[in-house]
Order: C-alpha cells, then sequence, then structure tokens
C-alpha cells in the first residue's frame, strides 16, 4: 500500500476516534503532535461538546492529506464573547494534514465562520 493510501486511512480512523465523544488531551495526543491543533479541538469541545464530523471528501499526496467536511453540534460554551445559545449548528470546513511517523505534525483550516453566525442567531442570513 502506498504512504498516501496509508495516510488517508489513518485520518479517516483519526476523525472517527475523536467524532461524537468527549476530545480528552490523552486522546488527541494518540494521533496528534501538532499542539495548536490539539488545543483547537479541546477549545471547540468545550464550546460544542462532543461534536461531530463528517467527512464528504478525502485526498492525499505522500505525507499530505486534505479533508472536506462538516462539524455538526450544540452550542453549549462561551465561543470568542457569545454566550451559549444550546442552538444546533452545522457548517463546513476543510482541513489539510500533514503526516509523519502515524502522527500530523501540522495542519491548516478553513470554516465557513459566516454559517456558523448566522446559525448562532449573531449575523443575519446573507442574501
Amino acid at each position: 500500500m502506498d504512504q498516501a493510501k496509508k495516510n488517508k486511512e489513518f485520518i479517516i480512523g483519526y476523525i472517527n476516534a475523536l467524532s461524537g465523544v468527549v476530545k480528552a488531551r490523552e486522546l488527541c495526543e494518540k494521533h496528534i503532535a501538532d499542539l495548536g491543533l490539539t488545543e483547537h479541538i479541546l477549545f471547540f469541545d468545550a464550546v460544542f461538546p462532543r461534536y461531530e464530523m463528517f467527512m464528504d471528501e478525502i485526498s492525499g499526496d505522500g505525507n499530505r492529506v486534505i479533508v472536506r467536511a462538516r462539524l455538526k453540534g450544540k452550542h453549549e460554551g462561551e465561543f470568542n464573547g457569545i454566550p451559549p445559545t444550546h442552538k444546533e449548528v452545522l457548517f463546513p470546513f476543510v482541513v489539510g494534514y500533514e503526516i509523519q511517523n502515524k502522527l500530523i505534525i501540522s495542519h491548516w483550516l478553513l470554516a465557513d465562520q459566516m454559517m456558523l453566525m448566522e446559525q448562532l442567531g449573531v449575523m443575519g442570513q446573507a442574501v
């Protein structure tokens, strides 16, 4: 099996392991060496406890994998000054991972923050 396929399978396993559960630091560290990613995951799990991720597309080349997905959760914690609304949200994101020795060593992330703010009720719907 080539490295790109192994890395895609690793990322699928990682996302499945973290989706819908409490994201404890120890669980993250089984898959992640990128401290920034771990902190991001822990922050979002405090805001949207046990959030789920749904993969729509995955591609990889060598030690890099890109995932297009959606995050589903309930807003239960303060988010950038916004108190909990207890609203369900579902918004898309794209994330790129760099993998080395079966660990994520770096990442980048683009999320549809406008859609998230609309679903939280803090911005009007775009026309």
